[in-house]
């Protein structure tokens, strides 16, 4: 499909950037946001899937660095998660699914998404615990898995047990997540390239567009940002994206 002769493709590059700053100050690489963009401009499955991953990758690293030197990156929380998460995206990777059972899980992922902008998973412990070897493990396979089938990162997923389980703080687990984003997009991209799937040359745009407002999104957000009419409005555009995937 050629980009540039999409109905509206303006404001979804106007939109694009801005996606990519909020979730980057969160330590997402934004996959879940860009996933509900396309979703509302009608882009093919086949193409949601890579792009997304592709712009993940340099988002999540942007926001990875931006956190890791402030101090905030926790290496031992993060491999717990990442030793089974790497295989089993990219064995999600491999997985074709129905376009019309995608949608549905994707629009289920898009409210988690939702509620982690309006700061409902968003509390610090008071206590930090250590993370059990197993249940580290199982949350990892698990989230890993569902990461290359559906084509995100996974950290909109695990940031939230992260704060849930008392297991990190909230720059903490934004660091961790970001770097377990890196991991899996590459790990479940590398299993969609096996199977055929291409990624369109037209890409390179939205990674411009998409770096533009990660470096930002990663150096304010690993300082002090707060922003909640900002995050208010994405909110919105997920909701109208999920109620699109829910009754298309």
């Amino acid at each position: 499909m050629n980009l540039f002769q999409m109905e509206g493709i303006g404001i979804f590059l106007a939109i694009l950037p801005m996606v990519a700053f909020l979730y980057a100050a969160v330590g997402h690489g934004g996959a879940s946001g860009y996933l509900a963009l396309m979703a509302l401009w009608s882009f093919p499955v086949d193409m949601m899937k890579p792009t997304a991953l592709v712009l993940n990758l340099f988002v999540a690293a942007i926001s990875f660095i931006a956190f890791a030197r402030k101090g905030h990156f926790n290496w031992k929380l993060f491999s717990v998660f990442a030793l089974a998460s790497i295989p089993m995206a990219f064995f999600g990777g491999m997985i074709e699914i129905d376009a019309s059972i995608y949608k549905k899980i994707l629009a289920i992922l898009l409210i988690l998404s939702v509620l982690k902008m309006l700061g409902v998973f968003g509390k610090e412990p008071s206590q930090i615990k250590e993370v059990p070897l197993w249940q580290g493990l199982l949350f990892g396979a698990a989230i890993g898995f569902f990461s290359g089938l559906i084509g995100i990162g996974g950290g909109i997923i695990l940031s939230p047990i992260i704060l849930i389980m008392g297991w990190g703080r909230m720059k903490e687990a934004a660091a961790v997540s970001a770097a377990f984003i890196w991991v899996n997009s590459a790990s479940g991209l590398a299993g969609h390239l096996s199977r055929g799937v291409y990624i369109e040359p037209q890409a390179s745009i939205l990674v411009v567009l998409a770096l533009i407002g990660g470096l930002l999104g990663g150096y304010f957000g690993s300082a002090r940002f707060d922003n909640l009419l900002l995050k208010r409005m994405l909110a919105v555009v997920l909701i109208i994206a999920c109620a699109k995937l829910f009754f298309a």
